[in-house]
């Protein structure tokens, strides 16, 4: 299938492969040659090697270009950036990429072999929270000039997908090294990329404050098509400020309103509304040491059937979805909706006598000063005291800033908590949820916490056919659902909302929006 990289001026061959808010005021429009983007933010680091946050993705994707990445909203295949398409060996275990040539940083020297090799160990030796992408991978030049080859320890069909994550997205390596940059867990360059960027994509790094704005710069010297704006600010902005600005022009495009809050506006701008590949979970840790209720089957039991799960669909509204495991229901391996968790007061309370314990109280922890898709946790938070205050388990409501709250997830302190979780979208993407993985460790659920799920998920991450993958991954989230702290609790709907000045305005699950493809409308 051939697919066109009109924005990089590339032609290439897709390969398919199995599967703290600012004020409510509303602020003044910028420059005809400025793009501005409100958003609720979700950041910690500029740099790509740590990131994980949605609003990472979206800022810095065009800043750092990957190896392969989308085009446009269709996630299904890879297609060519820095280099092609990989070839792949029967086995799945070699991947071997041929740069793109002319590829250049945004300081004019070339994209070598040498900084893919860096930036790929380095992103999988700092141990931050994106390494898992790399595990179990290495990296060399190949013998054919411009080639990189990546060798896996096991068959991974989804190792290209994962290599369209920010995470992985390739950085000068010299100027890198210069200014700290070591590839090891004490690497020192995170301060430095604060502040400047050394990537190839058609923007460059010019401010970057987590709390309030970040400010995006063409790169004059970009090697595909010259970007469109002279400058990209995306704004933290909470949702009722977006709705103004958008509706007058103050802004171009609003990434968090509410479907009730774009219903008055949408005569005078475009929108899009998909369903998100993110999902909202709630966990209850599995450390004893963290919590003694936690840690109870019972008592979880209770929690999971005490919830009202169609209440937070329709309060979440129209285009949510309720899923039936940890895998988004657009991603293959999704378990059938028709065995969602119903809310059962009398299963619950019964769930609760088992567990001898009395008038329980836990602490729900929740990020207080974010709005994803116009989704406050605050209001989920409330929603499920509520809910449990029916069975008899008192929930005291902690809310964090998102720095606090992230520290403190990121560190399994938690004795329960709503987070978010997205990111490549092919099912491997979910398998960190399983004891002794990222997410698991994070809920306190150390490696031996199941034995069955932990031998599902290495037979699912290596399974080439489809329909064995498939099935292993229906069984694995069956499992999950059964032994596993986590509770699924909802899929939001993507509402993006954007000036009738501006195209194309496409959702993709890795990045949101594609700031770097966004121009002018005719």
């Amino acid at each position: 299938m051939l697919s066109l990289r009109t924005r990089k001026g590339l032609t290439g061959l897709a390969f398919a492969i199995p599967f703290g808010l600012m004020s409510m005021t509303a602020l003044p429009a910028l420059a005809q040659e400025t793009l501005v983007v409100d958003a609720t933010f979700q950041l910690k680091t500029a740099d790509p090697a740590r990131a994980f946050e949605p609003t990472a993705s979206l800022v810095l994707h065009p800043v750092y270009e990957t190896l392969v990445t989308f085009d446009g909203s269709d996630v299904t295949q890879v297609v060519p950036l820095l280099a092609s398409v990989p070839e792949i060996s029967e086995d799945f275990k070699t991947f071997t990429f041929t740069l793109t040539p002319g590829a250049t940083f945004s300081d004019g020297s070339p994209v070598e072999v040498s900084d893919v090799v860096f930036s790929l160990e380095r992103a999988r030796d700092l141990k931050g929270s994106p390494s898992y992408l790399m595990n179990g991978v290495s990296v060399a030049a190949g013998e054919a000039e411009g080639t990189i080859v990546l060798t896996t320890e096991e068959p991974d069909p989804a190792l290209p997908f994962k290599l369209t994550n920010l995470a992985l997205g390739i950085l000068n390596a010299e100027v890198l090294q210069e200014n700290g940059g070591t590839a090891t867990p004490e690497d020192g360059a995170e301060t430095y990329l604060s502040g400047t960027s050394i990537g190839s994509g058609p923007y460059t790094l010019t401010k970057f404050d987590t709390s309030s704005e970040v400010i995006l710069t063409a790169n004059e010297n970009y090697w595909g098509e010259a970007p469109v704006f002279d400058r990209i600010v995306v704004r933290n902005v909470n949702s009722n400020a977006q709705q103004m600005n958008v509706a007058r022009g103050a802004s171009q495009i609003a990434l968090a309103l509410r479907p009730d809050q774009v219903t008055s506006i949408a005569d005078s701008v475009n929108v899009i509304s998909v369903p998100a590949a993110d999902m909202g979970f709630l966990f209850l840790n599995g450390n004893p040491e963290i919590s003694e209720l936690s840690t109870n089957a019972d008592l979880r039991e209770a929690i999971r059937y005490g919830i009202d799960y169609t209440g937070i669909i329709d309060f979440i509204g129209e285009g949510a979805v309720q899923p039936a495991g940890i895998i988004p229901t657009m991603i293959e391996g999704s378990l059938p909706l028709d065995g969602v968790p119903v809310q059962d007061l009398d299963r619950a309370m019964a769930a609760l006598d088992r567990s001898g314990i009395t008038d329980p109280t836990l602490t729900l922890s929740y990020a207080a000063d974010i709005a994803k898709y116009g989704i406050a946790f605050a209001d989920i938070a409330a929603k499920i005291q509520s809910d449990l205050a029916e069975i008899g388990i008192s929930v005291e409501l902690n809310p964090e800033s998102v720095q606090a709250n992230l520290d403190n997830y990121r560190g399994g302190t938690l004795e329960m908590s709503v987070q978010w979780w997205g990111g490549t979208p092919h099912p491997s993407n979910s398998l960190p949820f399983t004891s002794g993985q990222l997410v698991g460790l994070r809920a306190g659920w150390a490696e031996g916490g199941s034995p069955e799920l932990e031998e599902l998920a290495a037979k699912a991450e290596v399974a080439a056919d489809a329909e064995t993958r498939i099935a292993l991954y229906q069984e694995w989230q069956t499992v999950l659902n059964e032994v596993g702290p986590f509770i699924p609790l909802f899929q939001p709907p993507v509402t993006l909302v954007g000036s009738t000045t501006i195209e194309p305005l496409e959702y993709n699950p890795m990045w949101t929006v594609d700031l770097g493809d966004v121009r002018l409308a005719d």
